[in-house]
C-alpha cells in the first residue's frame, strides 16, 4: 500500500474506467477456493450467513458510501486506505455493485492481496437473462478477481424492473456461473417491490437476500405503504423459514438517521443527532434474524463509531426507542420525508 506515482495513475484509470463501463473482455474463471475459512477475530461479534455456513462479523461495508457523487469527501488514495482501515479493523464483508461507479475499482485495488480473506459480495443490474454472464464478467474485471462470494440480482435497476419469472431467468444463469466455480453464492437484492422479493424467496433457489431493514421504512428513494412493510416483514419471515443468510441494507435510513439527520430535522438537539445511529444499528440488530448489517461508512471515525456500536453491549435500550420515535415524528413531517412517500 505503498504511495507512489505508478499506483495514483493506477486508481485514477480504474475509477475512470468504472465510470465509464470499460473493463477488458475475456475474463478468465478461477475455482473459488475449496473450504474457505475467514479469519473473523474477535473484535466484532459473529453471527453464521444462514445455511452458508459462513461465519462473519456482523458489520459488512456498503461500498456505496465509497462513491463520489453520492457523498464521499475523500481523494481515490483516501477511500482505498479506508477500506484497508476497515479490513485492518476486522471488517471482512464488502458490498458493492456494478452500478456503483467507482466503488468497484476502489474496493479492487485494496484488497487484491486479501483477496480470500474476505468475503466480496457484487451485483448484476440486467432485466435480461442473456446479458448476464456479460454483466458478470464486467463486475469480476473492475474488482479485479477471478471470483466473488456472492452475486446478487440488483434491487434496482433489475427486480423492480423485472417479472418474478424473468428474475428467475437471471437466477438460472447466475448458477450456471456457479457451476462454473466463478462464484460461491446466488442472491438478490431489494429495496422494497417487496412481493417480488417473496415470489424469489419462496422458489427456495437462493443462497442469501439483501433486504432494506431500518427503523425508517426506506427504499431506494421513498418512503414505503404499510402494505410494503407488511411484505417486507413477510420476506423477513420466509427467508429465515428457508435458512437464507439474510442482510440489512438502509439500517441506518440512507443517512436520515446518521449523516444527514441535521438536514432532515433542522435545530434537533446536536447531542442527540450524534446518538441516532447508535440507536438505529441496535434497532436492527436486536432481530437475530438479521446476519450481517451492511453500512455505508465514508471516514474512519464511522468505522470507528460502527464497530463499538456492535462490540458493546448491543441492546436496544428504553432511550433508544424514545429517540427514533421523537426523531422520527419530526422527520416524517419534513419536507425531505414528504417528497419520498408513495401512495
Amino acid at each position: 500500500m505503498k504511495d507512489n506515482p505508478g499506483r495514483r495513475e493506477f486508481l485514477k484509470t480504474a475509477a475512470q474506467m468504472a465510470i465509464a463501463g470499460v473493463v477488458s473482455s475475456g475474463v478468465a474463471f478461477g475455482a473459488v477456493p475449496n473450504e474457505k475459512k475467514i479469519d473473523t477475530g474477535d473484535g466484532i461479534p459473529t453471527r453464521l450467513l444462514g445455511n452458508t455456513g459462513v461465519k462473519l462479523p456482523i458489520l459488512g461495508y456498503g461500498g456505496a458510501g465509497l462513491v463520489k457523487f453520492w457523498g464521499s469527501p475523500l481523494s481515490l488514495e483516501d477511500r482505498v486506505k479506508l477500506i484497508r482501515y476497515a479490513y485492518e479493523q476486522g471488517v471482512r464483508y464488502f458490498d458493492t455493485a456494478g452500478n456503483y461507479m467507482e466503488s468497484q475499482a476502489l474496493l479492487g485495488e485494496a484488497l487484491r492481496d486479501v483477496r480470500d480473506k474476505v468475503f466480496l459480495t457484487s451485483k448484476v443490474e440486467v432485466t435480461k437473462a442473456n446479458k448476464t454472464r456479460k454483466a458478470f464478467e464486467k463486475v469480476l474485471g473492475e474488482l479485479k478477481t477471478d471470483y466473488l462470494d456472492a452475486v446478487l440480482i440488483h434491487g434496482t435497476p433489475g427486480l423492480e424492473q423485472m417479472t418474478v419469472s424473468k428474475a428467475m431467468k437471471v437466477h438460472g444463469e447466475l448458477v450456471k456461473l456457479r457451476d462454473e466455480g466463478a462464484v460461491r453464492f446466488v442472491g438478490f437484492s431489494a429495496h422494497s417491490y417487496f412481493d417480488k422479493a417473496l415470489g424469489l424467496i419462496e422458489s427456495g433457489d437462493f443462497d442469501l437476500c439483501m433486504l432494506s431493514y431500518g427503523y425508517i421504512p426506506r427504499g431506494h428513494n421513498q418512503i414505503w405503504t404499510a402494505r410494503m412493510t407488511e411484505l417486507r416483514n413477510a420476506c423477513m419471515a420466509k427467508a429465515h423459514e428457508r435458512g437464507m443468510g439474510i442482510v440489512a441494507m438502509k439500517v441506518i435510513g440512507a443517512g436520515i438517521l446518521g449523516a444527514w439527520a441535521g438536514y432532515v430535522v433542522p435545530g434537533f438537539d446536536a447531542k442527540r443527532l450524534k446518538q441516532l445511529p447508535s440507536a438505529a444499528i441496535r434497532w436492527v440488530v436486536q432481530d437475530e434474524r438479521i446476519h450481517l448489517l451492511t453500512i455505508g461508512m465514508r471516514l474512519k471515525e464511522e468505522v470507528d463509531a460502527n464497530i463499538k456500536i456492535l462490540s458493546d453491549d448491543a441492546t436496544y435500550t428504553l432511550d433508544d426507542r424514545a429517540l427514533l420515535t421523537e426523531f422520527c415524528a419530526k422527520a416524517y413531517d419534513s419536507e425531505a420525508i414528504k417528497k419520498m412517500r408513495v401512495d
